[in-house]
């Protein structure tokens, strides 16, 4: 056993900047010389705000449709990446990605730790088979893949089935803790379940007309279990509606979010910077970003959300700027 001796100045003087020396020798560092970066006044994500606009990425998507087969991709995805950042970090926390599934295609039987939101965007005749539940997929529905769970996709008929996947991939960067295996033939087991009566999927129909219900220019909910409880205890997520020419209240959270273009345009104030986007367009909102969404004149906005709210309200981190700091004082 050695013991490590710091070495001192030609003068005999001990210095600080020696002693930073010799704290490398050893292999430790000052937290006094990174307290602020480590302890910031304010949350810094490294994720910025981005639109990624659907008319300029479906071109590409559909050409992998031609040039990629199922069996080369095993998931035919374009993954949409934050400029600050690399795959899979669409926020910080939260991946999302455009996949695609062409007509008597198999996205093969697989399973992970990781969960996942789906939201259809176009396409009909297309299914995903959830652990023995083969689900019909419609226009704005979200879909449910729970942890763990069997599950392949498919399509049926003519035309490309795309929908917007979510999932909690950027947290396996940190926890390297996630499992995937492969089912040994193409498609799970599967029987069809009526759709609409599934808890694995929120029909945007029902979602609609509860929102159109709703008093006022701006309202959202959320996409919640039977029972009230979020869908996941990491990822969930919302529908909001907008009405033309209006605005909605300006927010300021420690989530992140990545929203979906439903229907109308407009645009969203998210800190200094200004997101035009329409109709089928996805947008980030990293976290503590102030934002605020506009809608454009003459028609109504329909906004999908897909957010870590669970996670960070288990954990205790979630605040917004209006709160009462007091009330996160724990005992």
């Amino acid at each position: 056993m050695s013991l490590f001796v710091a070495e001192k100045a030609p003068n005999g003087v001990d210095t600080s900047e020696q002693l930073l020396r010799d704290l490398q020798d050893s292999k430790t560092l000052p937290l006094w010389t990174q307290m602020t970066r480590l302890n910031p006044a304010a949350p810094n994500p490294t994720a910025v705000p981005f639109v990624w606009e659907y008319e300029n990425i479906r071109p590409n998507l559909l050409r992998a449709g031609n040039l990629i087969s199922e069996k080369e991709a095993e998931r035919r995805v374009l993954m949409l990446i934050n400029p600050t950042r690399d795959a899979p970090y669409t926020t910080d926390t939260l991946y999302a990605g455009l996949q695609l599934v062409m007509p008597n295609e198999t996205a093969p039987a697989h399973r992970h730790t990781a969960f996942a939101m789906r939201y259809i965007i176009e396409g009909s005749g297309g299914f995903t088979a959830v652990h023995g539940k083969r689900i019909q997929m419609q226009k704005g529905d979200v879909i449910l893949t729970p942890t763990w769970n069997w599950h392949d996709h498919g399509k049926d008929g003519s035309g490309p089935m795309i929908w917007l996947d979510g999932l909690d991939l950027p947290n396996f960067r940190h926890f390297p803790v996630h499992f995937v295996e492969h089912f040994e033939q193409p498609r799970y087991p599967a029987a069809n379940v009526d759709t609409s009566a599934s808890p694995l999927v929120f029909p945007w129909a029902r979602m609609k007309a509860q929102l159109d219900l709703d008093r006022g220019n701006w309202t959202t909910r959320r996409y919640l279990k039977e029972d009230g409880r979020e869908v996941s205890r990491i990822l969930g997520g919302c529908a909001e509606r907008l009405d033309a020419s209006t605005c909605s209240p300006a927010i300021r959270e420690t989530a992140s979010a990545v929203y979906h273009v439903i229907a109308g345009s407009g645009t969203s104030q998210v800190g200094d910077e200004t997101l035009t986007w329409r109709t089928g367009d996805t947008f980030c909102i990293p976290s503590w970003y102030k934002y605020q969404h506009f809608a454009s004149d003459g028609e109504t906005v329909y906004l999908y959300r897909f957010d870590d709210k669970p996670m960070l309200t288990a954990l205790g981190f979630y605040r917004t700027e209006q709160m009462d700091t007091e009330s996160l004082v724990s005992n």
